[in-house]
């Protein structure tokens, strides 16, 4: 499945796959979701694992694709 939403992909996923950008976008980082089952929204809310793993989805997305391709 493909999202654009972190929140989507940490509630659906057992692991996200995050590519890099551009035309010769490779696997960037794998995050393992080890959450437990079934996941509720409101529940993950006050989940420390879940904004941990929600965390690291956005760092990836907002720092490491700022940097220039070496």
């Amino acid at each position: 499945m493909v999202t654009y939403d972190v929140d989507e992909a940490v509630l659906l996923s057992d692991r996200i796959v995050m590519m890099t950008n551009g035309p010769a976008a490779t696997v960037g980082d794998i995050v393992t979701v080890d959450l437990a089952r079934p996941r509720e929204r409101l529940a993950l809310v006050k989940d420390k694992r879940y904004h941990d793993i929600r965390g690291r989805v956005l760092e990836f997305l907002y720092q490491k694709q700022l940097r220039p391709a070496a």
